[in-house]
């Protein structure tokens, strides 16, 4: 749904038109899984699907919330009412904004909201992130705070973490806030720091699709949670602040600090080696390298079903036929147990390709795939 569309459903709804329209978007990542909550390196890129909100402010502390992909009516919250867990459905991700900036000590009175998405939910594509982050920038802007990106992403990841209570890094937020068309954003979630990387798959004759397997996942269910504090644990057993500070080339010592840690083990490997391909596949990109991430990608995969053990029997499918039917590499994203996978292709490939994953999942009598071309978009902006 367009920005004129959305406003002109605000004004049949609240009676009044909105004081401005604002998108933003969902996110691949490229690599970097299960990083960002470990102060490592992610590389996502955004989607073209995006998130569009039409906003206008309130002054009596209500707060009021409409989705055309919800149905029903307007949701009515009093904002000094709002408080963690008070909420579990999508209205928490919103809601939960509003909380974020009024407990940084922000001054809200209240706001209009109707929202439309076209970031399919359940996928690994943040369509959580995309909605705080609208919300956010359309606040920042209608109330006049001046915080820039990086602390609206920050904000979010509070509201996700604490009024939602899903244990979500700070990657997906920051994507879907700072990424820019044309590239994938190489972030260290330590500090914030990023780096715009070209990333023009179509000028190098390559392509990205996106496998949505329809495995629905949800970051608040407990295996998240669990996989979260085995990283804590494992860097608290090696005496460091963050896996992040684990380097690679000392990865067999501290492995073998760990004894019969099995499962966390598992996961420091997990995490030590993935920072290593998010560094290696930047390196690559900017040698011009582009096909060469492909097996990258594939080692990545690895570890998240092997080490991490978050893949699933659809996700290993789309992976294991791509690659057999000539992809240049292939791995689950997001964050796991369902979602989706990407698979890089020669575009000549891409055809043949997307029908033998159909074909796969017919025989596997799974629900058939949503597959689409991923092309690095545009990061959240206001519309009109």
């Amino acid at each position: 749904m367009g920005a004129q569309q959305v406003a002109e459903r605000f004004t049949e709804l609240y009676g009044t038109g909105p004081e401005g329209v604002w998108a933003a978007p969902g996110r691949v990542n490229l690599i970097g899984e299960h990083t960002d909550y470990n102060d490592g390196f992610v590389m996502p890129f955004a989607l073209p699907h995006h998130t569009v909100a039409a906003v206008a402010r309130r002054d009596d502390g209500v707060l009021r919330l409409h989705s055309a992909d919800a149905g029903g009516g307007a949701r009515e919250l009093r904002l000094a009412g709002l408080t963690p867990g008070s909420d579990t459905t999508w209205t928490a991700y919103p809601a939960g904004v509003v909380w974020a900036l009024r407990e940084a000590g922000h001054p809200l009175t209240g706001a209009d909201i109707h929202l439309s998405s076209t970031v399919p939910t359940g996928a690994g594509l943040s369509s959580s992130a995309a909605l705080e982050v609208v919300i956010a920038l359309a606040l920042n802007d209608l109330y006049e705070l001046g915080l820039p990106r990086w602390k609206l992403a920050r904000l979010c990841q509070r509201a996700e973490n604490v009024y939602v209570g899903a244990p979500t890094g700070i990657m997906d937020q920051t994507a879907s806030a700072c990424c820019e068309a044309g590239h994938a954003l190489f972030l260290d979630t330590r500090d914030l720091s990023q780096r715009q990387i070209p990333f023009d798959l179509a000028a190098e004759g390559l392509r990205l699709l996106v496998v949505d397997t329809q495995v629905k996942h949800a970051h608040s269910g407990g295996e998240y949670g669990k996989r979260r504090a085995g990283c804590e644990k494992g860097a608290a057993l090696l005496g460091v602040d963050a896996l992040r500070d684990i380097p690679y080339g000392g990865l067999d010592a501290a492995l073998a600090r760990l004894g019969d840690e099995e499962e966390i083990v598992r996961l420091v490997r997990h995490v030590v080696t993935e920072d290593e391909r998010v560094e290696r596949t930047v390196a690559l990109l900017h040698a011009g390298e582009t096909r060469a991430i492909g097996p990258v990608l594939t080692e990545g995969h690895a570890s998240l079903r092997d080490d991490f053990r978050i893949s699933c029997s659809e996700l290993d499918l789309v992976v294991d036929t791509a690659l057999t039917h000539g992809a240049l590499g292939a791995r689950m994203t997001g964050g796991g147990f369902g979602g989706s996978a990407i698979v890089l292709a020669e575009a000549t490939d891409i055809d043949p390709l997307t029908k033998a994953v159909q074909e796969a999942f017919t025989a596997a009598a799974f629900t058939q795939p949503r597959v689409f071309e991923a092309v690095p978009g545009e990061g959240a902006r206001r519309l009109v």
